[in-house]
């Protein structure tokens, strides 16, 4: 059994949940149908359909009411005229928050080969967005060395306005991330990046509507989150948070909410959160 501190520390999490979706044809309506205005929806970048869809589905959501954070993979912006109009078309959406990893594009569209490349130059263009996302890494990145990673994130502390935590499945491994990212001065609130409720047949359907290649990205990107999920018992989220409850509890964490990767499984996502947040609320220990 939870105890009461517990579960108030992990509603509040799901209370400030946001979910990332990718643009596919059929995302939209599925929002629209499951989830209220009050869940903000961030948009990934795919290199195999260009910024173009991601610009177009936060266009059609964010005049549904939705807050919408857009993914601006710096590969796939060809240079600062383009930034340029990508932020002037945000803007005009009222769009107040953008997410900006690097991108999978390989080559790089221009002149950006790195998140921290871009965010230089949305400095450069004024700060058009009061909030700006930052990828941090809690394990080793596959193709990026852990004292790059940990350099990166020094260097971007002074753009980003918060930081989103890459998938782990290890609730120490996600805690001791944290310690040190603090213990370094970086303050930037977490949100704290976990799988939603995930059916792995579903999963390597959505994954061949993306396109060939891009496919071929996202299950070698995600390859040990498959492998996890198809385990026995698959991964079980709910202890995963409740294992963190103690760490997130901490003064300095500082941890925002959850940002839940619903793989596109957006109807599945909110009905667990809602059941969830409807189990904290029912009677616990003290």
């Amino acid at each position: 059994m939870r105890n009461r501190v517990v579960a108030a520390s992990l509603a509040r999490l799901l209370v400030e949940a946001r979910y990332e979706v990718l643009p596919t044809a059929s995302c939209e309506d599925v929002v629209l149908e499951h989830v209220g205005t009050d869940r903000t929806i961030t948009i990934t970048a795919s290199p195999s359909k260009g910024l173009t869809a991601t610009l177009q589905l936060t266009e059609r959501l964010a005049a549904q009411g939705y807050d919408v954070v857009p993914h601006l993979a710096a590969r796939m912006v060809s240079g600062r005229h383009e930034l340029a109009e990508i932020c002037h078309r945000l803007r005009e959406l009222g769009v107040s928050t953008v997410f900006v990893p690097a991108g999978d594009a390989d080559p790089p569209a221009g002149d950006y080969r790195a998140s921290l490349d871009l965010l230089h130059d949305l400095a450069e263009l004024g700060h058009p967005f009061a909030g700006v996302g930052v990828t941090g890494y809690p394990e080793s990145h596959p193709t990026i060395h852990d004292d790059l990673t940990v350099q990166a994130m020094w260097d971007k502390r002074q753009h980003a306005t918060q930081i989103v935590s890459n998938m782990t499945f290890d609730p120490q491994t996600l805690a001791v991330w944290l310690r040190r990212l603090r213990a370094r001065g970086i303050a930037q609130p977490l949100y704290v990046g976990v799988p939603g409720p995930i059916d792995r047949a579903k999963l390597l359907g959505m994954a061949t509507k993306i396109g060939v290649g891009e496919s071929t990205r996202f299950l070698v990107k995600h390859r040990r989150t498959l492998t996890r999920l198809a385990a026995p018992g698959g991964f079980t989220g709910e202890r995963f948070l409740e294992k963190l409850a103690p760490a997130f509890a901490q003064a300095d964490a500082n941890v925002a909410g959850l940002h839940v990767f619903t793989f596109n499984q957006i109807a599945e996502t909110e009905a667990w959160r809602r059941d969830f947040l409807t189990r904290l609320k029912a009677p616990a220990t003290t």
